[in-house]
């Protein structure tokens, strides 16, 4: 991705973020990163593209890192662990992509349903490790979905955690407590 179309895409997901999609405009993308309309133009059709390449490259981010550090583990338990920490270390980079994600997925219009689409088949790839525990009987018995996005929400209400406590998350800390309240209580204990 080169420069210009980096800063259309980072300007983008703030202006998303902290205005929302429908009350950010092409001008005040274009004035905010210092562009003509027509280099937008270049780099991206519409501001419906900028949104679809958005929510794309974070999704594909995260499943990549997420893929990476997986297949390098054996224990399932050690695979969600993995899981929770480049999802916080995702949102504590990327909080303006996670803010955007999860206010869209409630709406009923072509955004929303492509947002919750990303984040269902997400939450599969959580269910696979989920799963995959189960079956190597190092995960509780229970319905795997519910634990995949457990997982998912757990992890997502940090940012709730952090406007509570109007401050920073300390990714280290966090990852910690959800380890201890949550990650731990999912191993099978064996007989």
């Amino acid at each position: 991705m080169n420069k210009t179309k980096r800063k259309i895409f980072e300007t983008s997901m703030k202006l998303f973020a902290e205005k929302g999609y429908d009350a950010t405009s092409i001008e005040e993308i274009t004035a905010t990163v210092g562009v003509a309309k027509g280099t937008l133009y270049y780099h991206f059709s519409s501001k419906e593209e900028i949104f679809k390449f958005l929510v794309e490259e974070g999704v594909k981010l995260l499943k990549n890192s997420i893929a990476i550090k997986t297949t390098k583990l054996n224990n399932s338990i050690d695979k969600i662990r993995a899981v929770v920490l480049i999802e916080l270390k995702v949102l504590v980079k990327y909080e303006s992509f996670m803010t955007i994600i999860l206010s869209e997925i409630w709406g009923t219009g072509d955004r929303s349903k492509m947002c919750r689409d990303y984040v269902f088949e997400y939450i599969q790839m959580i269910q696979e490790i989920v799963e995959e525990g189960m079956q190597n009987k190092e995960i509780i018995e229970a319905d795997p979905n519910v634990i995949a996005s457990g997982i998912f929400g757990f992890v997502c209400s940090s940012l709730i955690y952090k406007l509570r406590r109007e401050k920073n998350i300390e990714v280290p800390e966090l990852f910690n407590e959800i380890d201890k309240s949550f990650i731990k209580k999912l191993k099978k204990e064996i007989n």
